[in-house]
């Protein structure tokens, strides 16, 4: 006899297998016009829930009725891609976005640092001769 919170998981959990297989975290090659072969990188974060209860009623039959429910929650996220070349093969991560406004900053702060020097004007160490 079957349950039908197990078919529900198995159904669900089925569902998830098909969503979250090697292709997810390892991407297809992209080769590129000069030869360069590129492989994405993902991480994959799978959650899951399920849960059913029967109840009994005065007027049962034998069958108890059932309520449940399941779910689930798939989070991919590239994290780097591999780049294989002639020359060799890299990785080349791909950095995570800041979390808060002092990470933020932190990020931003050299692109302001060079912003401000090209304002400030450079010394000319040539004198000019008369």
């Amino acid at each position: 006899m079957t349950n039908p919170i197990n078919d529900m998981m198995e159904n669900s959990l089925e569902k998830i297998r098909t969503m979250a297989d090697s292709n997810t975290v390892i991407g297809q090659p992209i080769i590129t016009a000069d030869g360069t072969t590129v492989i994405p990188i993902s991480r994959v974060k799978i959650s899951f829930a399920g849960g059913g209860s029967e109840f009994t009623t005065k007027h049962s039959d034998g069958n108890k009725p059932y309520g449940g429910g399941a779910g689930a929650l798939a989070d991919i996220t590239p994290v780097a891609f591999l780049i294989s070349k002639d020359s060799g093969c890299r990785v080349l991560p791909i950095p995570a976005p800041a979390n808060n406004s002092v990470d933020r900053l932190i990020e931003l702060l050299p692109d302001v640092a060079d912003k401000l020097l090209s304002l400030i004007p450079e010394k000319n160490e040539k004198t000019e001769e008369i």
